[in-house]
């Protein structure tokens, strides 16, 4: 898969920070920033710009509780990114994103 030209921009960064923090074999620094920029950039465009950064720590947070870390991420950004999408739509709002039943 062939990075954006911000993901190569940032990549000494991600993988900077995943060194400081102890992620260096938890992240991908290559695919993350894509991903986290996909999901960011529908929630600052369909919901609030605000929103788009407490968005991806909510991602990370969830993630890092799961037994694979980096497979819920990238499972809970493309979860978000579709909730996003849709977040215009009255009939989105207030479904749960694992609910769904009601989302048809």
């Amino acid at each position: 898969m062939t990075q954006s030209n911000d993901a190569n921009a940032l990549t000494e960064w991600v993988t900077a920070v995943a060194q400081e923090l102890g992620l260096e074999d938890a992240v991908d620094s290559t695919g993350t920033v894509d991903m986290v920029l996909k999901v960011t950039g529908v929630v600052a465009h369909n919901v609030s710009r605000p929103g788009a950064p407490v968005t991806a720590f909510l991602i990370g947070v969830a993630a890092g509780r799961a037994e694979e870390p980096g497979v819920a991420a990238r499972d809970y950004a493309e979860k978000i990114t579709n909730l996003a999408k849709g977040w215009a739509s009255d009939s989105e709002r207030g479904v749960r994103a694992n609910d769904q039943e009601q989302r048809g």
